[in-house]
């Protein structure tokens, strides 16, 4: 299934979503249009224009545009509950199930206790420990910026990951990923986690 049907839950009618100048929103708040969910399809829903993950795991995949994503900002705006884990995805590219295998996962993460990398993580690459620069039950800003080999994670308006790839770099030479080109995926880590995305937004830097 490639879209969620509108039937399935009764939701207050959001405000219109309006992108930032120079952005393209990649949600409308109402439906999940333009979006594609991997296994445990019912790990999501929509509560007053937001997407809301709350289930098993499950990867709901940004499917609305046929050009890849390479050199691009985007930004939303996420809000956790307590002991919630999830992620965004960049680079990536739709698969039936498990993890994403291709991309990498931008994380979110403030109080997980199972996991000591911490929101604005390049999940495995650059990895911020021990103290989150977000809060769990408040909205926080999140953007990524890819640039050539260079990533940036920015939280509330702070820089907390500044990575630049080695040139050269390629997958099993000490590299399990590599910037490359793709779409953008949100994560549903587990069942105990609740978290919020809302304002998904993004510009083309190429």
């Amino acid at each position: 299934m490639t879209l969620f049907a509108t039937g399935m839950f009764l939701l207050p009618q959001p405000p219109q979503v309006q992108a930032e100048e120079g952005f393209t929103s990649l949600m409308d708040g109402k439906t999940f249009n333009g979006w594609k969910a991997s296994e445990n399809q019912d790990s999501w829903k929509i509560e007053d224009g937001a997407f809301v993950c709350n289930g098993e795991r499950s990867h709901l995949f940004y499917v609305g545009q046929d050009k890849p994503f390479k050199d691009f900002e985007f930004q939303c705006q996420v809000m956790t509950e307590p002991n919630s884990n999830a992620g965004i995805y960049f680079h990536t590219v739709y698969q039936e199930e498990g993890w994403p295998k291709a991309g990498f996962e931008c994380q979110v993460n403030n109080t997980y206790e199972k996991d000591p990398k911490k929101t604005g993580s390049i999940y495995g690459v650059s990895n911020i420990l021990n103290i989150a620069p977000a809060v769990d039950n408040e909205w926080f800003d999140y953007k990524i910026i890819v640039k050539g080999n260079h990533v940036q994670t920015i939280i509330n308006g702070k820089v907390c990951v500044d990575y630049y790839e080695p040139p050269g770099a390629q997958p099993g030479q000490g590299f399990d990923r590599v910037i490359s080109s793709g779409t953008f995926a949100l994560q549903a880590h587990d069942p105990h986690s609740k978290v919020y995305f809302r304002n998904i937004e993004v510009k083309r830097l190429d």
